[in-house]
């Protein structure tokens, strides 16, 4: 389903059959009160909020009957003034609850068309729906095609653009992390993205097994080597021609992680097709950066492999070389994420770019650390300042860990230059992926300066909701940070 129609109309009509109208309900000295609202709500003044069971809290909805049979939805918004996250994520449980609906109307006020745009943003990026491996069972029917704010404050078509790409965007990496490994593998994944990027600007290299032996890249080979479908690297260009600063994304594409010989354990194993998020993730963002036209040159690298378990697989204590040339001991075949994004990082360092934001699931500690809707990120401080700044620009959560030095010695190997993990330690596992991967950045290897700005953003906790959705996240894939990625390139461009 595509995002649906939005529009403005700066005054109430009348009321339609079969539309939802949406009504803000608040509370003023602990006495549920209908809010601020252009739509008639006469109809309204003799009931008992409370008694059909209304709420202030935030996207909570009750529908009741309206006039002409129409239904009033009654929606929570809190007790404190609405900021623009608010706003958006109303507008993401809009879209979901009212889906059932063709066409619905809302009359939250907006002091300004952005408050109006955020709205729509959230709309677009809440109506989203996964059906396509639905058989008999299809699921509520989603009728939802146009949506109508009662505001003068009209967003510019500039900024309805906008969204519109945004959502596409973000819908296209819920498709690709929702898909089940028998489906999405490191070919299919490199050609849906390359599909994905035909005509937008952005050109595509693919890198098969043999380019990758050419090119060094024992971190996806060693990886991959176990799977029957081989690894591949996608590349990704965009080029405008202004726009002097340079942006490097790469990401992390394992299609489906069984841990490899350190094998997950079954439970663990449930959901292992998302761990392909980080690359999906930079595939859209540098897309939409394209469509945007956005004044700043992006190269996404786009590190795939399947870690299966055979005889071909690679085994704990194998020592492979990354692309900058570092041996790397494997102790743990489960923490492979580190090894591919190892020769994502360094090829991303050889064209020197101004900044390197790697996307990853890397991993199931930073859950433990931070919970469920924040994504964990370190790094050198200017990089990590502009990401943080561009995730509060459109209300995604990060949280920054520190790249604690002293536990770096952990991952010292007596016979590689480095080794993946530190076994039965249980300290600072996020830090410590963290810390892996700065070896790989630019001539920090060799102890050297560089001039690149690096952060490392670890989103294993918020890629899949497995909960109930909220806001603009819906249940299974999240989409997230696919827009912080997108206001990073427009404040650095």
């Amino acid at each position: 389903m595509t995002s649906p129609k939005m529009a403005t109309s700066a005054k109430f009509t009348t009321f339609n059959k079969n539309t939802a109208y949406v009504i803000p309900v608040t509370k003023k000295s602990d006495k549920l009160v209908i809010g601020e609202t252009n739509i008639e709500i006469s109809d309204l003044a003799g009931v008992d909020l409370v008694g059909v069971g209304v709420s202030a809290e935030l996207e909570s909805l009750v529908r009741l009957s309206a006039p002409n049979g129409a239904t009033y939805a009654l929606l929570g918004v809190g007790t404190k003034p609405l900021t623009k996250d608010d706003l958006r994520n109303l507008g993401g449980a809009i879209a979901r609850k009212l889906a059932s609906f063709k066409d619905v109307v809302i009359g939250l006020p907006t002091s300004d068309s952005s408050e109006t745009a955020v709205i729509f943003e959230g709309v677009a990026l809440g109506s989203y729906v996964h059906t396509k491996y639905k058989g008999l069972t299809k699921g509520a029917e989603i009728k939802l095609q146009t949506v109508t704010v009662i505001s003068s404050n009209k967003p510019a078509a500039a900024a309805l653009n906008q969204i519109s790409i945004l959502a596409e965007s973000v819908r296209l990496t819920r498709d690709l992390v929702n898909m089940p490994g028998l489906d999405l593998y490191p070919e299919s994944l490199a050609k849906a993205v390359q599909a994905a990027a035909k005509g937008t600007g952005v050109t595509t290299q693919i890198w098969n097994e043999e380019r990758l032996a050419k090119e060094g890249l024992g971190g996806i080979l060693g990886v991959g080597q176990g799977s029957s479908r081989g690894p591949r690297l996608v590349k990704l260009e965009y080029k405008p021609k202004v726009g002097k600063r340079h942006l490097a994304l790469v990401g992390k594409g394992i299609t489906f992680d069984t841990g490899g010989f350190s094998m997950k354990a079954p439970l663990n194993m449930l959901g292992m097709n998302f761990d392909m998020t980080g690359a999906a993730s930079v595939a859209a963002a540098t897309i939409a950066i394209a469509k945007l036209q956005l004044p700043i040159r992006v190269t996404a690298w786009l590190c795939i492999a399947e870690n299966m378990v055979s005889g071909t697989a690679q085994r704990p204590n194998d020592v492979i070389k990354a692309r900058n040339g570092m041996t790397i001991e494997v102790l743990n075949t489960d923490a492979e994420g580190r090894l591919v994004l190892a020769d994502g990082l360094s090829l991303a360092s050889e064209e020197k770019p101004d900044f390197i934001i790697d996307v990853a699931t890397l991993t199931g500690a930073v859950q433990i650390a931070l919970g469920t809707r924040h994504a964990g990120i370190m790094g050198d401080q200017e990089a990590v300042d502009e990401v943080r700044g561009a995730a509060e620009e459109v209300g995604e959560l990060v949280w920054q860990l520190p790249m604690a030095s002293e536990l770096r010695s952990l991952i010292d190997s007596e016979i590689a230059d480095i080794a993946n993990v530190k076994m039965g330690n249980t300290t600072g596992q996020t830090i410590i992926g963290g810390l892996f991967l700065n070896e790989f950045v630019g001539n920090r290897a060799k102890g050297e300066p560089d001039n690149i700005k690096w952060a490392h953003l670890d989103i294993a906790a918020t890629a899949h909701n497995e909960g109930s959705p909220y806001g603009v996240v819906p249940k299974g894939a999240t989409g997230s940070y696919v827009r912080t990625l997108v206001a990073l390139a427009k404040r650095i461009g």
